[in-house]
């Protein structure tokens, strides 16, 4: 017989095993078996107990005793940061898209829909709107703000001679390297000085806004008398907070180059006067 069909009939041959009393002979364990039912039976047993126990981790609470395995309130938690996450990020588009055509408006441009903005795959639930010209309402509010300006401009004409007769303490003592120039949506000077440089009041005045921007860094705003408004941008470190009075010639903060639109270090400095932007070198020596 060849050794494979001998090794065979050893596996699948039965077996009978059993125990007698040595006395009486009589039996007191018999039962037949063979090699492979040997094999095959504990296979079988740890194949349930396996399969038991993976059953219960999976349909009962025991899979919290899993190391590494959330529980319950941080799966709640995890839900509820992910619903946040997904409103934030539409927030965040609506401000996108808010943002573009507020600039384009700004510019004489004519508005873009969101499907213009945003990759594609992000404007699912963001509604579109119509793009074409301007309608009759914007027609009109553009025309009333066009006047209103025109108004707040000769009242300032007429006013002149009191605004020019305040002293006005320069800011910082530099080299203008961008006029005022409203054509193009810059109403203030840009001046340049050295790293670290203080900025200084132009007025006595109470500081209304001082806070942190992407676009401008640091940014303090100023209130004073006769509907005086002066702004301070691209500062690096600020000397006031809100409500804090000032006068004259303090240090209000340090010139910087923070900000995205900031190409180094410079007061970008603006002054308006009941809502309509003045050339400040008209009023101020740099």
């Amino acid at each position: 017989m060849a050794p494979g069909n001998s090794k065979k009939k050893i596996v699948r041959d039965r077996y009978h095993f059993g125990i007698f009393d040595l006395e009486s002979h009589k039996p007191i364990l018999n039962f037949k078996f063979s090699i492979l039912k040997l094999l095959l039976w504990p296979l079988g047993i740890i194949t349930v107990l396996i399969t038991s126990t993976v059953l219960l981790m999976i349909y009962t609470p025991l899979k919290e005793i899993v190391p590494g395995y959330p529980s319950a309130r941080t799966r709640e938690v995890m839900m509820y940061n992910a619903l946040r996450a997904d409103s934030l990020e539409k927030v965040i588009q609506l401000w996108e898209i808010h943002l573009t055509n507020l600039q384009r408006v700004l510019a004489q441009e004519e508005p873009m829909a969101p499907g213009q903005i945003l990759p594609k795959g992000q404007t699912t639930d963001i509604p579109e709107f119509a793009v074409g010209g301007r309608s009759q309402e914007d027609s009109l509010l553009r025309a009333g703000a066009a006047l209103k300006e025109q108004q707040s401009r000769s009242s300032i004409s007429g006013g002149s001679l009191q605004i020019e007769g305040l002293h006005f303490f320069p800011p910082v003592k530099g080299l203008i390297t961008s006029t005022f120039n409203p054509a193009e949506n810059h109403f203030a000077i840009d001046v340049v000085a050295p790293e670290n440089s203080v900025i200084y009041a132009v007025l006595d005045g109470t500081v209304n806004f001082a806070s942190w921007t992407d676009e401008f860094g640091y940014v303090l705003q100023i209130q004073h008398e006769n509907n005086l408004l002066s702004i301070y941008k691209h500062c690096s470190q600020l000397f006031k907070k809100v409500g804090d009075p000032v006068t004259a010639g303090s240090a209000v903060a340090v010139i910087g180059q923070q900000g995205t639109f900031s190409t180094g270090f410079h007061l970008h400095f603006e002054l308006w006067h009941k809502g309509v932007p003045l050339n400040p070198a008209d009023y101020i020596n740099f």
